[in-house]
């Protein structure tokens, strides 16, 4: 599938322009025929012979930037000057700072941050631990943690190269729950280094977010971590893809009169995020789910499954399965994937039931493309957001913390996914809903406080 143009991939290009009466509409034009969109066009000087154009576009990537640039170099009267690309200006210096919430004016306020003063509230708080929730940042501060071994689409890329994402959910986290997040980028992936780092830089944070971390390992880190803390341990790639993708069913289910049920699910992808849906899809009723990975349907019969393949194969696939992913999905009412690109074509889809639900969530590019899928499928929902319905974790992740913190949780539960998954789920009112229209804009103010108010109710009813 080829990619439209995007501002994640836009450039701003300073110019020195003739000042003739078309200089604008020829700049424009240029991009344009290069296949580029123009989003911003500022005159920065002018002068009686020359105008100095910044022409900022959307592109496709950097070689698709280059040959704007080139394009741009080929017109008469004009000079290319600084290029500049605009994500990259935008991560300059990083995304995030710390400031003082208290002024620091004069003595008298100094004696009261620091020393002597700040020795009576470490008394407070040695001899009340709990005290540390309302006399210091750990009753609003997370972790975002993760080794870097599974980066968005990027695989294993290390926690240098990951820490921009890590930062970017810090900003969400503040952006959309008002969550004080922390990136922490560990240089090490053996398991029993990073359970103790994390279990030794606790005391600061009141959760953990678990991120980018590759499966099987991420289970066990997980696992370990709820263990041992006292303090709730969430995996984003896992549950918070989870609650989307249980939310964007039940809505869909409505729109094509389907019940969970009795539909027969298909999915590709038994990694962490595939293992967490099938998780959470079970536990809110669905029966009849079959799952696929590169060696084609996970099944009891099948040789050299590891635990995680095992427990699926054991809780799956009740009409014993054994082909390859596109026999299962003939005759299927959803397909969910999770797992790598353009491994199913429009003819695929062809051959699931009647009103079929398509999410197909790898990113960038999803296991079908959107526009192949949608003639023969109802609704189709990806992770992009250039496409209606996009199933993104965003939707997710601040409003199941902002509950967490609010409820003083000390662990996450089943309950309290389903709990949010619902309550985003109900964000799309019933006179809103669509085929298009299956999630919520993650701009949507509902968002983040209905998903908050569910988890932090489940939270307290169920005593965590």
């Amino acid at each position: 599938m080829s990619s439209a143009p995007s501002v994640s991939s836009s450039i701003t290009v300073r110019l020195e322009v003739q000042a003739r009466p078309t200089a604008i509409s020829e700049l424009t034009t240029t991009v344009e025929h290069a296949g580029g969109i123009v989003t911003a066009l500022d005159i920065t000087r002018s002068g009686h012979e020359q105008i100095v154009v910044d022409v900022s576009c959307a592109t496709r990537g950097q070689e698709h930037a280059d040959e704007i640039v080139d394009r741009l170099r080929e017109m008469s009267g004009v000079s290319v000057g600084r290029v500049s690309d605009r994500t990259f200006l935008m991560h300059l210096g990083g995304k995030l700072s710390i400031e003082s919430k208290v002024p620091i004016r004069n003595r008298d306020d100094l004696s009261m941050v620091y020393t002597p003063g700040v020795a009576r509230v470490c008394e407070a708080i040695a001899a009340h631990p709990a005290d540390a929730r309302n006399l210091t940042i750990k009753r609003n501060t997370i972790a975002v943690v993760t080794d870097g071994t599974a980066v968005l689409g990027l695989g294993d890329i290390g926690p240098l190269a990951a820490l921009p994402v890590m930062e970017g959910k810090a900003a969400l986290f503040k952006r959309f729950a008002d969550i004080d997040a922390f990136p922490i980028a560990l240089d090490t992936t053996d398991v029993d280094q990073i359970v103790e780092t994390v279990c030794a830089i606790a005391p600061v944070f009141a959760g953990i977010n678990l991120e980018d971390i590759s499966a099987p390992r991420c289970f066990e880190i997980e696992r370990r971590l709820r263990e041992r803390l006292d303090i709730p341990v969430f995996h984003d790639d896992q549950h918070g893809t989870a609650i989307v993708a249980l939310a964007a069913l039940t809505n869909a289910l409505k729109v094509v009169d389907k019940q969970l049920g009795s539909v027969r699910i298909v999915m590709s992808g038994a990694g962490a995020a595939g293992t967490a849906v099938l998780k959470l899809l079970l536990a809110a009723g669905a029966r009849d789910v079959v799952v696929a990975d590169v060696e084609g349907v996970v099944h009891t019969g099948r040789v050299g499954l590891d635990p995680s393949l095992r427990w699926t194969a054991e809780n799956t696939n009740p009409r014993g399965e054994t082909g390859s992913l596109r026999t299962a999905l003939a005759g299927a009412d959803v397909f969910i994937g999770l797992s790598a690109p353009d491994i199913l074509t429009g003819a695929d889809i062809a051959t699931m039931a009647p009103r079929s639900i398509v999410f197909a969530m790898a990113n960038p590019r999803p296991e079908v493309d959107p526009d192949d899928a949608a003639p023969h499928a109802a609704i189709v929902g990806t992770g992009r957001s250039d496409f209606a319905n996009q199933i993104n974790n965003v939707l997710a992740f601040p409003g199941v913390f902002r509950g967490l913190l609010d409820a003083q949780s000390h662990r996450v539960t089943t309950t309290l996914l389903l709990a949010a998954a619902q309550a985003l789920a109900a964000v799309v009112s019933e006179d809103e809903l669509n085929p298009t229209y299956i999630v919520p804009s993650v701009f949507n103010p509902e968002v983040t406080t209905r998903v908050a108010t569910a988890v932090e109710q489940a939270a307290r009813a169920t005593g965590v």
